[in-house]
């Protein structure tokens, strides 16, 4: 309540909050998914109007002959959720499993923006140790609207 505007948070402090709570969301789901699961597919994190964070999921198509899923496919499936719903979300952010050819290393990739216009990224560069998973610091990343484009 440091604000002088009676204790009102003003509409940037507020977007900035949003991103952040929906980047941070994402993030961490993926560093627990992870960890129990030893890997995630993409996924979304909403923060709707009513406060709730919600993830967001879809079910991969089948494994090509290697066994891969076609994640793009999946992230293209989530952004698609993503517009149809966005009329109920003040933020959103969307994580992904990436590889991060300058740290030798996977990472957790994570895109979040408002739908005033804000917009936050990271990456958490990640490794498979014999016990578990250890984390880098995450580092900012760059991101361009997806979501609340026309």
């Amino acid at each position: 309540m440091n604000n002088p505007t009676n204790g009102l948070e003003n509409t940037e402090d507020r977007e900035l909050r949003d991103v952040r709570e929906a980047l941070g969301a994402a993030l961490a789901t993926a560093q627990e998914h992870l960890e129990q699961n030893g890997g995630f597919l993409p996924f979304a994190v909403t923060l709707a109007d009513d406060d709730e964070l919600r993830l967001v999921l879809v079910t991969p198509g089948e494994p090509d002959p290697e066994g891969n899923v076609d994640t793009e496919a999946m992230l293209a499936d989530i952004l698609e959720l993503l517009r149809q719903g966005r009329e109920g979300y003040r933020a959103v952010a969307i994580a992904s499993d990436v590889t991060l050819p300058e740290h030798g290393s996977d990472g957790i990739h994570a895109a979040a923006e408002h739908r005033s216009g804000g917009l936050m990224a990271a990456v958490i560069p990640y490794a498979q140790t014999d016990h578990g998973f250890t984390f880098g610091d995450a580092e900012a990343d760059t991101n361009e609207p997806i979501v609340w484009v026309d």
